[in-house]
């Protein structure tokens, strides 16, 4: 057959361009002249969305032509931008990073290398550390009345807003019957797992190794200590510290320090500003069936003693 002319145009074009190392062209077509596949055959090769790839001129890396990138933006080489995205001015992606479809990058965001975010916006002056996953499904599944488990519908997205930072192989996931929120100036640790749905306030501080899991609405300026765990549909009111190795699996209503498994309000004995003594007894008492707890029967004695010091100690108050 004879290809046409336009055909004929566009191959010549993308070969000219000098990236024929991203498609490996089958050697039917390597003679124009004389290709003997179908026109359909033809025309899905020529009409492949990545001879809409471009190379930056910041960087080396691709971007879809359809996506709008500020000229200021760098994109290194080994990077990959894909369509309807939009960058703004001095976005820095370094390579590795995938950037997916209609995903927004604010002004002088940072993102790491071998990054990937899709379903997303991130906002101005955000920073994302190597290696980080947002946008993904969240981990939601149901079993039907024939005992098969399905999936639930993941479909909306995340939010970033300004000033976040994000560590390194942190996930959040995307929403399925609200967007995942990350407020403004909060920051983010290595190896945090951000369920779908999650809602998390402004200048809040999670370290290394939280787990918070669906659709758990997080309150501002509250900080969770490292490995703190969360439990799904959970509300944190704001200004709440969370003590490290913490478990949270019930609302908490009232600013504080919580600590322990499960969550609880930990008291402050000795403050210049209070001597409350139901305080400390009310303390004291906690604190004797949190070692029988988890001691048990054999160390009661030791459990009683420092029980027993305390409430002399708030009698004399």
């Amino acid at each position: 057959m004879k290809v046409t002319s336009k055909l004929a145009r566009k191959a010549f074009h993308f070969l000219s361009r000098g990236r024929s190392t991203s498609i490996q062209l089958p050697s039917c077509y390597v003679n124009l002249r004389h290709i003997s596949c179908s026109p359909s055959e033809v025309n899905k090769i020529f009409n492949d969305d990545s001879l809409e790839f471009a190379r930056w001129k910041n960087g080396g890396g691709l971007f879809h032509q359809s996506s709008d990138i500020d000229p200021t933006a760098i994109i290194e080489i080994g990077a990959v931008v894909h369509g309807n995205c939009m960058l703004a001015s001095d976005v820095h992606i370094r390579s590795g990073t995938v950037v997916g479809s209609s995903v927004s990058i604010g002004q002088s965001t940072k993102v790491g290398y071998k990054s990937v975010l899709t379903n997303c916006s991130v906002g101005n002056f955000s920073t994302i550390h190597n290696g980080v996953c947002v946008g993904q499904d969240g981990f939601g599944f149901f079993v039907d009345e024939n005992g098969h488990m399905v999936k639930k519908p993941q479909e909306l997205f995340v939010r970033i807003a300004n000033h976040v930072e994000i560590g390194a192989n942190t996930c959040i996931d995307r929403g399925s019957w609200r967007d995942t929120v990350i407020g403004d100036h909060t920051k983010i640790d290595n190896l945090v797992q951000i369920g779908h749905n999650v809602v998390i306030g402004k200048c809040c501080m999670l370290c290394g190794q939280v787990g918070v899991a669906g659709s758990v609405t997080i309150g501002d300026y509250v900080t969770l200590g490292g490995r703190v765990a969360i439990r799904d549909h959970v509300t944190i009111a704001s200004k709440v510290r969370l003590a490290a190795n913490s478990s949270v699996t019930k609302d908490i209503t009232e600013p504080g320090d919580y600590g322990g498994f499960p969550a609880v309000r930990i008291y402050i004995l000795y403050s210049p500003f209070s001597s409350n003594a139901k305080t400390v007894s009310a303390f004291a008492s906690h604190l004797l069936f949190r070692c029988l707890s988890a001691s048990g029967v054999d160390n009661l004695l030791d459990c009683v003693a420092p029980a027993s010091n305390l409430l002399s100690r708030a009698s004399t108050r």
